[in-house]
């Protein structure tokens, strides 16, 4: 088994790519229903609520949005960080160091998921 990547529903499929295309840097392949975004990894995908419910009626019935994160691994954190910043993007975590030698910042698309982009530090030489 192989985790290939992740489908956001959304109501706003072109809003979601343009975000995303912004952010990550790539280019978003599709139209109003369906749009795919190749990041190197997995692949992320997004649909329209009205796409969904025309492959399988029903199948949105008490699912909501904003509710999932979505981690990246970047280079360099604090220079992501300030590309972001220059864009408008919403931030929910500053850059901060963890115990376990991540150093992340959290901001939020448009549909209020949480998008985590992270680096793992080097274990420095004591």
């Amino acid at each position: 088994m192989r985790f290939a990547g992740i489908c956001l529903i959304t109501k706003d499929v072109r809003a979601l790519a343009d975000f995303y295309a912004k952010v990550l840097g790539v280019e978003a392949i599709g139209d109003d229903t369906h749009v795919e975004l190749r990041t190197q990894g997995a692949g992320l995908a997004i649909f329209s609520v009205e796409g969904m419910e025309q492959m399988a009626p029903g199948s949105m019935h008490g699912a909501g949005t904003g509710s999932i994160a979505i981690e990246f691994g970047v280079a360099d954190v604090d220079v992501e960080y300030a590309r972001l910043e220059a864009l408008g993007v919403l931030f929910v975590k500053p850059p901060q160091t963890h115990p376990w030698g991540a150093r992340s910042f959290w901001f939020r698309d448009p549909d209020g998921n949480i998008v985590d982009f992270y680096t793992v530090q080097a274990a420095s030489a004591d």
